[in-house]
């Protein structure tokens, strides 16, 4: 009987230790507040515009130029062209293969799907 009460007690503590683990982290790994420092504030509120603002017709006909590709941060889709190169609300331009590496995929194109649908119209007749 003894046994069976070690055991239980053992298997509640160890749950209780499982469920606290979250909260005791999120203690452990909190940070204090960020000093109020102008230059900070600037860095950061540059680096979130420069994400957000949509590139210039310049430069995304510099970036076609250069054979870059739009990656949709959102999505982790880049596109080659198409009516949402460097035109969706997060993204950058970069290389293919750093698209590729970085793990986002090539977005279908429009032009693809109607022609496989005029294929398979084809067929059915």
């Amino acid at each position: 009987m003894t046994n069976w009460m070690s055991k239980s007690i053992g298997f509640l503590g160890l749950s209780l230790i499982l469920a606290m683990g979250p909260v005791l982290q999120g203690v452990s790994l909190a940070q204090p507040a960020p000093a109020k420092d102008s230059k900070a504030t600037k860095s950061s509120s540059a680096k979130a515009s420069e994400e957000t603002t949509a590139p210039s017709d310049k430069e995304i006909a510099d970036a076609k130029a250069k054979g870059m590709v739009w990656v949709n941060l959102s999505s982790k889709v880049y596109h080659k062209e198409g009516k949402f190169y460097g035109k969706t609300k997060r993204g950058k331009f970069m290389s293919e293969d750093d698209a590729k590496k970085a793990g986002y995929r090539e977005a279908k194109t429009e032009t693809s799907t109607k022609a496989k649908s005029k294929t398979a119209d084809t067929k059915q007749k």
